[in-house]
């Protein structure tokens, strides 16, 4: 039927004219922002995910900059620790030399002089050894004391314990427990875990194999595989929680190697099964440490139990007996004090390799970031070409659909 009311295939070329254009603007705002994803309306689950692991980032680099300060304050105590030493060297040379039986007592008084005024500035270094409002070198930040000086190495804690070598606390992570020793969890041959998804009418089953011997992390990645991506798993090495995550309504259960449903043993807190698109079990409570806590000292003069507890204002080297004495005294500060530098300067590596490994890891999230949302620029490139040619073609076919009523126009000549 012909008509000058409606005009069906002008309508169909409108909308097809109108999709293009919607097309086009998307295409046009990936080519200006270089974003596939760059808000919520683009792709809500993605634009969650690279959201928090911005934040994961954003967190890494306040971790870092933490790492940095620490290392300075290090790096400080380092630095008076050597000229503590310095000054212990020529004291040494002082006090030698105050043991030769051919000096005049003017002579010793004048050595005694020196000697007191150099070990006068030991006390002056260390208390000015401070940066950021922290000395590990004067007994303000002593290790075991309510004023430790600690450091944020990570920005999840462990949960496997710790050990520790001369003060320095590092946190284990426990993904690489075994599940057999895992608190919670107990494992058995042929134990398998089943994800039953019903889709419709179609119902499919996935099933994890779990082996005594598998890590967490390992268990972790399997039920991703097994189940092709449609069940996630995920370990939270803070809490100590396994987490299972699907975009589909999906039942789990536990069997043992007969293959008949059992109690759990832990991967379900007590039930023989749970149903959900999110379900969580703790395997072992989270206990560990992601701070390092750094060796404090007290460098000055006569302290009790430190480096240079022996070297206090009563050693008198105006006499030969006294630089003997104080030249004991000074070998016994040197080398503890040397054996407090030698630790201050592990720590200071430690931090040095975590900070090397933060930055790797911040790397290597912002990559994945990127692959997550960030639009491949040559093919949009193509796609807007195409679409380019297809809006003009449209408009065209528009144009003509418009003119077709006017033929009505020749039924009446």
């Amino acid at each position: 039927m012909t008509s000058v009311n409606t005009n069906y295939g002008a309508l169909v070329a409108l909308q097809s004219l109108n999709q293009t254009t919607r097309d086009l603007a998307e295409v046009q705002n990936r080519v200006n922002t270089g974003l596939k994803v760059a808000s919520a309306k683009d792709n809500g689950a993605v634009f969650a995910i690279a959201e928090g692991q911005r934040a994961r980032v954003a967190s890494l680099s306040a971790v870092t900059d933490g790492i940095d300060r620490a290392t300075s304050v290090i790096d400080v105590g380092l630095s008076a620790g050597e000229a503590i030493g310095d000054i212990l060297k020529q004291l040494k040379d002082k006090a030698v030399a105050a043991q030769a039986n051919d000096l005049s007592q003017d002579q010793r008084d004048a050595l005694q002089a020196d000697f007191a005024a150099l070990r006068d500035q030991i006390n002056q270094i260390a208390n000015a050894a401070t940066f950021n409002g922290s000395n590990l070198v004067n007994g303000t930040n002593l290790t075991g004391g309510s004023s430790a000086f600690s450091v944020l190495t990570s920005d999840i804690g462990g949960t496997a314990g710790a050990y520790e070598l001369d003060g320095l606390t590092v946190g284990l992570h426990s993904s690489s427990e075994t599940l057999a020793n895992a608190t919670g969890l107990t494992i058995n041959a042929n134990d398998v875990l089943s994800f039953t998804i019903t889709n419709g009418n179609e119902t499919t089953t996935f099933t994890v194999d779990v082996e005594a011997a598998d890590t967490i992390q390992e268990f972790v990645d399997s039920v991703g595989t097994a189940s092709g991506g449609r069940v996630t798993a995920t370990y939270d090495d803070t809490t100590g929680v396994i987490s299972y995550h699907s975009s589909e309504d999906f039942t789990v259960t536990f069997e043992d190697g007969a293959g008949a449903g059992v109690d759990d043993d832990g991967f379900f807190d007590g039930t023989d099964g749970a149903t959900g698109t999110s379900f969580t079990q703790v395997v072992a409570p989270g206990a560990g440490s992601n701070t390092l806590t750094v060796s404090g000292f007290d460098f000055r003069l006569g302290t009790s139990g430190q480096a240079l507890a022996g070297l206090t204002s009563s050693l008198d080297i105006s006499t030969a007996n006294g630089g003997a004495l104080a030249s004991d005294a000074i070998d016994t500060a040197l080398t503890n004090l040397n054996k407090d530098l030698a630790t201050l300067g592990a720590q200071s590596k430690a931090l040095e390799v975590q900070k090397t490994f933060l930055g790797k890891l911040s790397d290597s999230i912002e990559a994945g970031i990127g692959n997550l949302v960030d639009a491949d620029l040559a093919k949009e490139s193509a796609r807007l070409q195409a679409l380019q040619v297809k809006q003009q073609l449209g408009a065209q076919a528009l144009s003509i659909a418009n003119s077709a009523p006017s033929i009505v126009l020749s039924f009446f000549r």
